[in-house]
């Protein structure tokens, strides 16, 4: 008798870890501005990955942190979104929502790739590539000092803020 024991798909995690440096990176925002690491130097920083703009889930997110954004201001905390969204989706995106935070539109996938965050996912039964949904918490020294590989999308801000208390 063969073997029908089904293999469990599990999602692509990065390899990145509590602890280490976090990659530099640049890009262009939604307004179509520089942003790099190096404005944030001394900063804690907040950089979440999501696949897409307007999408249900990425607009929770992105509204549970616009809703949070002057607790997380108060802690001492930048938030900047990464996805593969150009910047004209990502400006459609904040003004729709009103979002307080600046969008890297990393179309050509350099930070998504430093940051280990593409690679094989399962969603409604299709495995594809695509953006792992991740934020890293890195720390005043460049340090990732937390990461969260699976954000509650409805909460974010809470876990964030309880991860920095």
């Amino acid at each position: 008798m063969a073997n029908s024991k089904k293999s469990i798909f599990k999602n692509h995690e990065t390899r990145l870890q509590q602890g280490v440096k976090a990659p530099k990176f640049k890009g262009i925002d939604q307004n179509g501005k520089q942003i790099s690491s190096i404005e944030f130097k001394s900063k804690k920083l907040v950089l979440y990955f999501y696949p897409e703009d307007n999408t249900p889930t990425c607009t929770v997110q992105a509204c549970n942190l616009r809703d949070n954004f002057t607790l997380l201001k108060k802690a001492g905390i930048e938030v900047i979104g990464v996805s593969q969204d150009n910047s004209e989706k990502h400006k459609k995106f904040e003004t729709k929502f009103s979002l307080p935070f600046r969008m890297i539109a990393d179309t050509d996938l350099t930070v998504i790739k430093a940051y280990d965050v593409w690679g094989k996912k399962k969603f409604m039964g299709k495995i594809y590539d695509g953006i792992i949904r991740t934020t890293f918490l890195i720390n005043e020294n460049g340090v990732i000092a937390h990461v969260i590989n699976r954000p509650d999308t409805k909460n974010h801000s809470g876990q964030i803020l309880d991860l920095w208390k």
